[in-house]
């Protein structure tokens, strides 16, 4: 898992850095758990924009990806490592011993011909799913449930991990990816390793048809808009702006957003990075 820098052939490809996919194995998916992707172009059920500079961009077809790992105690061996391109990871297809077939999002360091296992009964190994309860102090995991057979939520990106870093009565605590340090029931699933292609942060797009092809159209600033359209709008020449916020008016540097009396926060022992 490398990246790759261009020759500057183009204006395009002179500041571009993609990754090499070294590790991809093949670039056919499995048929059978593929399902059809419709665009939305950022608009909700009632067919109006609730997410703004959407829009356009490459067909794709969704890869079904198993985040709950409910089939325990059964082996699977990696058939293949395959790009996604609804993910920054990459995603593994997995044959059980049943002959069922599933993708994962492959952990780094996962190879073809690896077998992989889920349950109590599994060894912590990479690729490996098992509970929080039976996890070594101080592993590294990732794709962890934040409530027990709900499925992975937290660490799914390119590159991101947690540490498990002690116990305590009938919860685990661990080291997010943000930093924040937080304490999970024991009863949840978290797959051993970080997440594959840790270099995806490096890439440069390198033009903007690049961010098109992945449907995002371009933005405007606010600060060129005029005071009807943005708060930070309006001004003669350059004298328009003030404090950074969006258009609803709400600040984007400090302002907390997290709500004072959500329940779980009696589960955060510190919070984030600031």
């Amino acid at each position: 898992m490398g990246i790759r820098k261009f020759k500057p052939v183009t204006p395009g490809t002179r500041f571009r850095i993609g990754s090499d996919f070294a590790e991809v194995t093949t670039d056919k998916p499995e048929k059978s758990l593929l399902l059809p992707l419709s665009k939305k172009g950022g608009r909700n059920s009632n067919g109006r924009i609730t997410t703004r500079y959407r829009g356009g961009g490459s067909k794709r077809k969704y890869r079904i990806i198993d985040f709950k790992r409910d089939k325990q105690d059964m082996q699977a061996e990696v058939l293949s490592i395959q790009y996604d391109p609804n993910r920054t990871a990459r995603i593994a297809l997995l044959q059980y011993e049943d002959g069922e077939k599933s993708y994962i999002i492959a952990p780094n360091g996962l190879s073809v011909g690896a077998k992989v296992m889920s349950g109590s009964k599994a060894a912590p190994e990479v690729g490996n799913a098992l509970y929080l309860a039976d996890i070594p102090l101080g592993s590294v995991v990732h794709n962890i449930e934040m409530q027990p057979g709900r499925g992975a939520q937290i660490a799914r990106s390119a590159g991101a991990y947690a540490q498990l870093t002690a116990r305590e009565g009938k919860y685990a605590i661990l080291k997010m990816p943000s930093g924040e340090t937080r304490m999970i029931l024991k009863t949840c699933l978290a797959v051993i390793g970080s997440v594959s292609n840790g270099d995806h942060n490096l890439t440069r797009l390198g033009k903007a048809g690049r961010k098109r092809w992945l449907g995002i159209r371009p933005r405007t600033r606010g600060v060129v808009m005029n005071p009807v359209d943005h708060p930070m709008g309006g001004g003669e020449g350059r004298n328009s702006g003030g404090h950074p916020r969006s258009r609803t008016g709400v600040y984007a540097k400090g302002f907390k957003t997290r709500d004072k009396n959500k329940s779980s926060n009696r589960l955060i022992i510190s919070k984030r990075k600031k």
